[in-house]
């Protein structure tokens, strides 16, 4: 097998829509390789969402636990959510620190995006960090489908949390590691 292609782009032949709705949807795609052959890729096109690293005055992670459908079981999570057409991530950010966890932030500092699962879905997630992070005086009204306990966590609760599989959410691991190695825990 040839590892030393000059591009390594596959080129989209043809599109088949299988699903749209408000939020996402789903295309099969014929296309071409770098040797000539074809094949499909099925994609999930994703508007896009936020990650936040809310860390309050005590140096504590702020944490989120909701039932996740998809995975039949409560996940603790960093605050997220997804991208509005026309809206500003950092304003996405805001927003969603608010209606997730009634806290704002005096501080947003985006540090950069990755893929969530580039095998299958075009998503990126930007995450932010928040720092400064205070109660609002009244509660920001959530969406309705969001019933949502917090935490605040230490370091070594994370740490701990994630070695024995208590957090398993691939965003949170990376903002855990992101304290960490950042020297901000």
């Amino acid at each position: 097998m040839n590892h030393n292609f000059e591009s390594l782009e596959e080129r989209q032949i043809a599109t088949k829509e299988y699903f749209r709705n408000s939020f996402l949807h789903v295309t099969e795609d014929e296309v071409l390789l770098p040797d000539g052959h074809e094949t499909k890729r099925v994609v999930v096109h994703h508007p896009g969402g936020v990650n936040l690293i809310a860390l309050d005055e005590n140096k504590r992670l702020l944490l989120v636990e909701q039932f996740r459908y998809c995975m039949k079981t409560t996940l603790i999570e960093t605050p997220a959510g997804k991208c509005e057409p026309g809206e500003e991530n950092v304003i996405t950010a805001a927003r969603e620190l608010e209606e997730e966890t009634g806290h704002r932030a005096k501080n947003l500092t985006s540090l950069g995006c990755f893929a969530t699962s580039p095998g299958f879905s075009d998503e990126l997630i930007e995450n932010f960090l928040a720092t400064e992070i205070e109660p609002l005086e009244e509660l920001a009204k959530g969406d309705d489908d969001e019933f949502i306990n917090l935490y605040f966590v230490t370091k070594e609760e994370a740490e701990d949390w994630v070695k024995t599989g208590k957090i398993i959410d691939f965003k949170t691991i990376y903002a855990i590691q992101y304290l960490t190695l950042n020297g901000l825990w």
